[in-house]
């Protein structure tokens, strides 16, 4: 300890700390908070507002609006590193030990005080909330094993420390607080107003330095509990999140976090940014459940594999993502959504019809104005395309022959004069669906195959 006082360092508390490394970037104009998509002119101000004003805040919303993304993003405004009490239990700072044990140690060494660093990433604790979370879990109980190594009950050492007070000097996350039973929440009353914990019988005293958020569903949709009024009462702060409200944004998020495992086009995340939009619109979806970005994300990603998948069947050497294969992954995403009751049974019927009113969209907004008379030429004169999830890119194109205006829609689309062939077939696949959705050109299924053909 005597070498870090000689160093300069100047001991601050975690929500001190947290403002003025917020402060820090935001005179940088750094993104404070990176990776979090949507939020810039409505959740992101608030956040910022009660971090600055050392509040601790509950993120309030519907499941897949990014809460727990939200919550980790906090912890990275800490200090890359920070001093502690060697061993400790509850990370106790050497200029002002706490627990028992600590103060008996600086009391003993003085300066020769050991200590050790501990890295930002180890100082945010997460806890999932469950109706089964005891007192124990997070606040503390007595350790049986210490007691039996010839400790008395009477002894504080004795104390096993919960999640809470082993979060010191940190930040602590809640998920789903209102799955925490209503007398285990009570607990939490005086480490959020008198910033110390109770252990039984015990008289103890640990002015905790711990920065809280917790999240939660709306209570009308869980049904499951709720946040008691005295436990709201000392939050500082409730924020409200949402769903990204411009599609733009719901592409930007996608490309960010679905993990694709081959080529899915700019187009074809409009589409699906554009369809998971029209499911939060629909008044056929349960709404106070939610559409999860999750939905967007794992459409992302599942289109990706059917198109790896015909590579791999076909011997195709592109895995390009087609329109066709977001038909053929609906049905694995009919989990994620939740319909009104009186909707049973119209479920995919549901979903295949705002899929389509998705492509119609996406269709109108990248190829408006452009001059697809080529495409519909070949049809007038009796030809026909068949496409399917197995169908490579090579058949396809053979089938369709040469185009005029298909360079523009390559444009239009984002792959230029180098496109391959595997994204020359899904601009040809996603125009020809365009202009079936305009009623253009006619469309049949056939044995798990679509055939596009002239009217």
């Amino acid at each position: 300890m005597g070498q870090l006082r000689a160093s300069g360092y100047q001991s601050r508390g975690t929500k001190l700390e947290l403002r003025e490394n917020l402060l820090r970037r935001l005179s940088s104009d750094a993104p404070a908070f990176p990776g979090i998509v949507g939020f810039d002119d409505t959740v992101l101000p608030e956040l910022e507002g009660a971090i600055l004003a050392g509040h601790d805040l509950v993120l309030l919303g519907e499941r897949g609006q990014g809460k727990t993304r939200l919550m980790r993003t906090v912890a990275a405004l800490l200090d890359e590193w920070c001093p502690e009490v060697a061993g400790c239990e509850i990370h106790d700072d050497p200029y002002a030990p706490v627990c028992v044990r600590c103060r008996a140690l600086a009391a003993e060494h003085g300066d020769d005080l050991p200590i050790s660093w501990r890295h930002r990433d180890d100082r945010y604790t997460e806890k999932l909330a469950t109706p089964d979370t005891s007192v124990g879990d997070l606040i503390g109980d007595v350790d049986p094993v210490k007691v039996a190594q010839g400790r008395t009950l009477g002894d504080p050492e004795t104390v096993h420390y919960g999640l809470v007070p082993r979060a010191n000097r940190g930040v602590f996350g809640l998920n789903e607080l209102p799955d925490l039973a209503e007398r285990i929440q009570v607990a939490l009353f005086n480490v959020l107003e008198e910033r110390d914990i109770q252990v039984r019988g015990y008289s103890l005293r640990l002015p905790l330095d711990v920065f809280l958020v917790a999240t939660a569903n709306p209570e009308d949709y869980t049904n499951r509990g709720r946040i008691i009024t005295p436990l709201k009462d000392r939050f500082g702060a409730e924020i409200r999140t949402h769903y990204p409200l411009e599609v733009d944004e719901e592409v930007i998020l996608l490309r960010q976090e679905a993990e694709v495992v081959a080529e899915v086009g700019e187009h074809l995340l409009e589409v699906l940014a554009h369809f998971t939009h029209q499911l939060r619109d629909s008044s056929s979806v349960d709404q106070r459940s939610g559409v999860s970005a999750r939905f967007g994300i794992a459409a992302a990603e599942a289109v990706s594999g059917s198109a790896l998948r015909r590579s791999a069947r076909t011997g195709d050497p592109d895995a390009v993502a087609r329109i066709g294969d977001v038909f053929v992954v609906l049905p694995t995403l009919l989990g994620k959504v939740e319909f009104e009751m009186g909707e049973e049974g119209r479920e995919r019927a549901l979903l295949d019809h705002l899929l389509r009113l998705a492509v119609a969209a996406t269709f109108r907004e990248r190829l408006s104005g452009l001059d697809l008379s080529g495409f519909t030429a070949v049809f007038a004169e009796g030809a026909v395309v068949e496409t399917g999830e197995l169908v490579p890119a090579g058949e396809v194109l053979t089938q369709l022959g040469t185009v005029p205006g298909l360079a523009k829609v390559l444009e239009r689309l984002g792959y230029g004069d180098a496109a391959s062939r595997g994204q020359v077939a899904a601009a040809v696949e996603f125009v020809l669906e365009g202009l079936h959705l305009t009623r253009r050109i006619e469309k049949t299924n056939v044995d798990g195959r679509t055939v596009y053909g002239g009217m």
